[in-house]
């Protein structure tokens, strides 16, 4: 029984740092909510289940999960859709954008814990328009429960409406 209230005790106290100190400072102890950027060409995914790219075969030398859309459209443009498009996702922080090099930068958050996933987005030129590549992974664990996956499939959705209006 006392072992149990110790136990109970350390919980509370656990949880109650937690909420004082905030989900942002807990998970910057284990490094930078922002992983930064990557090299899509060159791009090595993790070993671990807990990243998911979009891209184009021919654009990357990693296997994709999704295949990149192309919108028909200039990079510039197509790169102001897609800022657009995602501005509304909920815990999402733009950490970096280069219109110049068609590179977008976010840090979005999961709503109970504040677990930090990074997103990098680059609009390139392609066949018909400019190819949207969107890679996503997450800062903490070795799983992610497809979260990145969907994440990088709604964008998809998201940005391909938001071109189509």
């Amino acid at each position: 029984m006392i072992v149990l209230s110790f136990i109970a005790a350390i919980l509370v106290v656990a949880a109650a740092v937690f909420v004082l100190l905030g989900p942002p400072r807990i998970w910057a102890m284990f490094g930078p909510a922002d992983l930064g950027d990557v090299d899509f060409a060159r791009l090595a995914r993790r070993d671990t289940p807990n990243d998911s790219l979009a891209c184009l075969p021919q654009l990357c030398a990693a296997k994709a999960d999704v295949q990149a859309p192309v919108l028909t459209g200039s990079p510039a443009d197509v790169f102001r859709v897609v800022q657009a498009a995602v501005s509304g996702e909920p815990g999402l922080e733009q950490v970096h954008a280069d219109s110049g090099q068609g590179t977008l930068r976010f840090v979005q958050r999961s709503s109970l814990l504040g677990f930090p996933d990074t997103i990098n987005v680059k609009v390139v030129p392609a066949q018909g328009g400019a190819a949207v590549l969107i890679y996503s992974r997450s800062q903490l664990g070795k799983r992610d429960l497809g979260v990145n996956r969907a994440r990088v499939e709604r964008w998809i959705g998201l940005i391909q409406r938001a071109a189509n209006r």
